[in-house]
């Protein structure tokens, strides 16, 4: 088979047409940068497309926290733990699980949560400011965001997550008893306690919301192929992606291949362990009864979002790589979230999802430059928060390629910390 011609370019290569990889075209396109826009199957087609839709502000609690090992028996044996795992995929995935639990110690934590309030804090304005002038703005909502417990007992021994988010700056109302349902109607009184947050948001259509961010850039110039990149090649002056349409030279590169960037990444130093978290959804279309800003189930870890096609729910964890198939057990779990959650809980038809969120081994995402190759740059590892830190991650990426000091300390987010 004949290779096409190499073909010179002085352009900046996003490869990713999630939420990261677009806001930093976006991003680079506002300072000036020709922009080309890679992705083997198009923009929002993996992760960015299937999540709860919350703009998470006060996500800085990971899932690994102090306590953790005596918790996972609970949550992968009881039928309404949130912890799935495909037992097949243990071998492989203890060399992640080893690195991932040694996080579990409070000054870990606290570091995690540390670093990433900065990312998160102001993300509905970061969302509002990279859909500036495009049809994307109209899926963006500001709202509260409500987390709900059987009752304050449950509540008070989440202290910890609580105390967590206080510490970083965050602060919210509880409501009990009957003041939970005059905030919002849809919740069942089997929840007694509730915590509720101001100054967060959702996206009605989060696969429609990127899929519009990439047809804005596209008319103003950024350049969107549709491509696999199999390689990309640090050169004396610029780098060289090897691709299915032959070889591209660009300026620069930023990889932002969420749970698939290891491959492009590994040779180009990045040392952080990474992982899929198999994380599903199902929307339930025209529901009888639906919550009017995102719900959060505290026991079942999973959230029910307002969307423009029906209630969503999105949550779940599940440990089984990036080829099995989908489990059922997942799907099944939201299914008896739901009418936990909402009385009498009816619906027309259900659309069910699996995709994979990248997770890190210690919560934290992978955002700067190369530590040994000048032209390449870092954007993925998100965990459960690559909506919501997307526009920021594209806008720090952005200013680092165009030679500008981000307003953040980027350290702990450099990509051979684990060096």
């Amino acid at each position: 088979m004949t290779r096409a011609k190499t073909q010179k370019s002085r352009k900046v290569a996003v490869i990713g047409a999630g939420i990261v990889g677009v806001s930093c075209a976006i991003h680079l396109q506002r300072l000036g940068k020709q922009v080309l826009l890679i992705d083997r199957a198009g923009p929002a087609e993996g992760t960015s497309h299937g999540n709860a839709g919350v703009l998470a502000c006060c996500s800085v609690v990971p899932v690994v926290t102090p306590g953790i090992l005596s918790r996972v028996p609970k949550m992968l044996f009881n039928p309404d733990g949130p912890l799935f795992l495909k037992w097949r995929y243990m071998p492989r995935l203890l060399k992640f699980l080893i690195p991932y639990l040694k996080t579990a110690d409070a000054k870990t934590v606290d570091h995690i949560a540390k670093h990433l309030t900065p990312l998160l804090v102001d993300s509905v304005d970061e969302h509002f400011n990279v859909s500036d002038g495009s049809e994307a703005q109209q899926w963006l909502r500001k709202s509260p965001y409500m987390f709900v417990y059987k009752n304050r007992a449950a509540f008070e021994a989440d202290a910890y997550s609580w105390d967590l988010r206080r510490k970083n700056g965050f602060q919210w109302e509880v409501l009990e008893g009957d003041a939970i349902r005059q905030r919002e109607p849809a919740v069942s009184a089997d929840y007694d306690c509730a915590v509720i947050l101001q100054d967060h948001g959702f996206v009605t259509n989060p696969g429609q919301y990127v899929k519009d961010l990439a047809a804005t850039a596209v008319a103003a110039g950024v350049e969107l192929r549709i491509t696999a990149v199999h390689e990309v090649v640090q050169g004396d002056d610029g780098a060289t992606l090897k691709t299915d349409d032959g070889e591209i030279d660009v300026e620069a590169v930023i990889i932002a291949t969420g749970a698939w960037s290891s491959v492009l990444s590994k040779p180009h130093g990045a040392n952080v362990p990474l992982e899929t978290e198999r994380g599903y959804h199902v929307i339930l279309a025209e529901p009888s009864s639906q919550p009017t800003m995102p719900v959060m189930d505290t026991t079942r870890k999973f959230v029910a979002t307002p969307m423009a096609d029906g209630l969503r729910l999105a949550g779940v964890v599940e440990f089984g790589g990036l080829d099995a198939s989908p489990s059922q057990g997942p799907i099944d779990l939201l299914m008896r979230g739901v009418t936990a959650l909402i009385p009498n809980f009816k619906y027309k038809s259900k659309v069910t999802w699996m995709g994979h969120r990248p997770a890190t081994a210690d919560s934290l995402p992978v955002i700067g430059r190369s530590p040994i190759s000048k032209s390449v740059y870092f954007g993925y590892g998100h965990h459960h928060i690559g909506l919501t830190a997307g526009p920021k991650t594209g806008r720090l990426l952005a200013e680092m390629v165009a030679g500008l000091q981000p307003n953040i300390d980027m350290h702990a987010y450099r990509a051979d910390r684990y060096g």
